[in-house]
């Protein structure tokens, strides 16, 4: 099995969970025009191919438009089975045709990116989203989801629930918050254009999110412990391990941003995560540990956190009640998503 059948797997298991989901009509979708941004991306590229696996088994197709700055890359992954909008979402945004629907998921992720570049990061998340807002007005959409993040709520102490109306306590001077203060102010430009010009808006807080898709040089820390887990390598930790944070695998990421798309609130946000996967960066550290093929320990070496653009430490533990109030419930947990993650970037290197 390649990679690429180890994730049409993930594709297809999750397909058939929203088809049979008999609380989320994906009927609506039928013969509708959907557009993703970030469609390359992992979240973006899982619900591109989610979408189409679903429409094979409706009545009329899905008609998916991935809007996307590389062709090719796109190309590769998805062929001909969707149409395409070449495009950088800081420019003006140009789709053809009617819209129905759109998932706006183009936006940067990587840490290092955000202390390096970090007014790359603002403009990135803030002139995509208007122009893709200034889209939904005047394509007159059904719904527009916007994929956010937990670190809104900045950094929690304490084990208690975060719920979608818990204060943020975000350090503004912190190079590093310019991706969580972007996001914010994104939310609130989708509000304000729900409020002023009646884009029917929905935003989802996806916490940590992971799973087959995932490229097997990704920098972020849940890829590092799946390449060690691989090449038999100990996971070495530079600080504590104290951050606690639940996690989320990619195909209950689609099975939320459709159930938002289609079920959700105009003007309201969405958490999204898998409540059980709550845990320590050291506890899940160990369990790769223990699902690893091979015989790796878990070692700390502290070192500067600086550098390496970690968030503080904090503890997230997102509060899901109000996601899963419209139909929605994650099916994968911890150990499974660290082993379907290892199955798909042991196959990814081999074809490198």
């Amino acid at each position: 099995m390649d990679s690429r059948e180890v994730l049409l797997n993930t594709v297809k298991k999750y397909s058939d969970y929203i088809l049979n989901n008999k609380e989320v009509d994906v009927a609506k979708l039928a013969g509708k025009r959907v557009a993703i941004t970030g469609a390359t991306g992992l979240i973006g590229s899982s619900v591109v191919l989610t979408l189409v696996e679903i429409s094979k088994h409706l009545e009329c197709p899905i008609k998916v438009v991935a809007v996307v700055r590389n062709r090719a890359k796109a190309e590769a992954l998805f062929g001909d089975s969707v149409e395409y909008a070449i495009c950088d979402v800081t420019d003006k945004i140009e789709i053809s045709g009617e819209v129905d629907y759109i998932v706006h998921g183009a936006n940067q992720t990587s840490s290092k990116a955000f202390m390096e570049e970090p007014v790359e990061t603002i403009n990135t998340a803030l002139k995509g989203t208007t122009n893709i807002l200034n889209v939904a007005k005047e394509k007159n959409v059904s719904s527009l989801v916007f994929l956010s993040t937990m670190e809104v709520y900045g950094a929690p102490k304490t084990d208690e629930k975060i719920d979608e109306l818990h204060s943020s306590d975000l350090n503004t001077m912190s190079p590093r918050n310019s991706y969580p203060e972007s996001k914010r102010m994104c939310e609130s430009l989708c509000a304000s254009y729900f409020s002023e010009y009646g884009v029917p808006v929905r935003v989802i807080r996806l916490t940590q999110t992971f799973g087959p898709g995932v490229n097997y040089n990704d920098g972020r820390v849940f890829a590092e412990f799946a390449r060690n887990a691989i090449e038999g390598n100990d996971i070495v930790l530079h600080t504590k391990g104290e951050t606690k944070r639940n996690y989320l695998f990619t195909g209950d990421a689609v099975s939320a941003i459709v159930t938002v798309l289609l079920n959700g609130e105009n003007g309201n946000a969405y958490n999204a995560a898998n409540e059980d996967t709550y845990c320590s960066i050291y506890e899940m550290a160990e369990l790769v540990s223990k699902v690893s093929a091979n015989d790796i320990a878990v070692r700390i070496e502290i070192d500067d956190e600086s550098k390496f653009g970690y968030a503080p430490v904090l503890h997230m533990n997102l509060d899901t009640a109000k996601l899963r109030s419209i139909g929605w419930s994650p099916l994968t947990g911890l150990e499974e998503m660290y082993q379907q993650l290892i199955s798909y970037m042991s196959e990814q290197n081999k074809e490198i």
